[in-house]
């Protein structure tokens, strides 16, 4: 499948290296407002730089869209796509509000062109072998989630990423926001979250540290912790449940433990390519042959687990995903 990548800066090039390392989807075109960014793009990829977006819609080569626009342009670049008849694969957040969230997911569907969220961290093998096993586990009834990045002396407060307006919630709504939709995908939707949001190391006007704590809806609490002001890098997911627990973390890999065993047991995961997956199923998709695992539906009520958050650490309170999705 032919594709045009929009919106160049670092994720860009992770998705690009992802379509070459697939083989299965091929770069025609790019455009980006910099003139720069777009020729510099085009070069290491071996595409067109287009000189306007609308250049890249009507171009007949151009099958798809891979979008990595700030979170406040998705609207206008998706819905412009939408018009023109092409499917998006959208990097998460879908929005930074349920309207343009709302908005994006309605004119996909009545354009009938195909919506994929970038979610890829779901897609981990640790995760699918979880997923795959939660008959083991009995009652699920607790989980405890850390995601954190070193972004000490790394931030650019030019950068939308890094500034209330263009990304709110900070680094829950950039990186958390991967593992409050793995906790959703291995426990169940919340129903409601308490969060607390604080900026500790990193300048700027956005959190760098932010904790949840999600009330799924069948009855299991878990915990999500989010940083950008750790030493390192570092991922961590144990899930409970009455028969059985998991542990993960990145150093340790997955271990498993089943009632009346004394040591958890290393389950082996043969590390995959999640962006590749989520790329090639976009792909499918788009050609009537598979539906997205993420589509606009399922990314607006995961941008409400981290928008309820971000009200409850306001107002001080217990927020319900309801009342979000209002």
């Amino acid at each position: 499948m032919k594709v045009a990548c929009i919106g160049m800066g670092w994720w860009s090039d992770v998705l690009a290296d992802a379509i070459k390392r697939s083989g299965k989807l091929e770069i025609v075109s790019c455009y980006s407002r910099s003139k720069e960014k777009r020729e510099k793009f085009a070069a290491k990829y071996g595409c067109t730089a287009a000189r306007s977006y609308e250049e890249v819609l009507s171009s007949k080569s151009v099958e798809a869209i891979i979008n990595t626009t700030p979170n406040a342009a998705h609207l206008e670049t998706t819905l412009a796509a939408a018009k023109a008849g092409k499917p998006t694969f959208l990097d998460k957040p879908i929005a930074n509000t349920i309207a343009d969230a709302r908005a994006i997911t309605k004119a996909c569907r009545e354009a009938n062109v195909v919506l994929a969220l970038g979610y890829q961290r779901r897609r981990e093998s640790h995760f699918r072998w979880i997923r795959a096993n939660l008959q083991q586990f009995g009652k699920l009834v607790n989980a405890e989630a850390n995601i954190s990045r070193d972004r000490l002396g790394k931030v650019d407060l030019n950068s939308w990423r890094y500034t209330a307006e263009g990304m709110p919630g900070g680094v829950m709504l950039q990186i958390g926001i991967h593992y409050s939709d793995v906790l959703e995908y291995l426990i169940g939707p919340v129903k409601a979250v308490s969060g607390q949001f604080v900026r500790l190391v990193l300048p700027g006007d956005n959190p760098d540290v932010a904790s949840l704590v999600l009330e799924h809806e069948n009855g299991a609490l878990s915990t999500l912790n989010a940083s950008y002001a750790s030493a390192s890098e570092y991922y961590l997911m144990n899930l409970y449940g009455k028969e059985a627990t998991a542990y993960y973390d990145m150093s340790s890999g997955l271990r498993f433990l089943k009632r009346g065993t004394s040591a958890p047991v290393t389950v082996p995961c043969p590390k995959n390519d999640p962006i590749v997956e989520e790329l090639e199923e976009f792909a499918r998709a788009a050609r009537d042959e598979t539906e997205p695992e993420m589509d606009g539906e399922r990314a607006t009520r995961s941008l409400a687990v981290v928008l309820a958050g971000i009200r409850s650490a306001k107002e001080g309170r217990r927020v319900e995903i309801a009342e979000i999705l209002r």
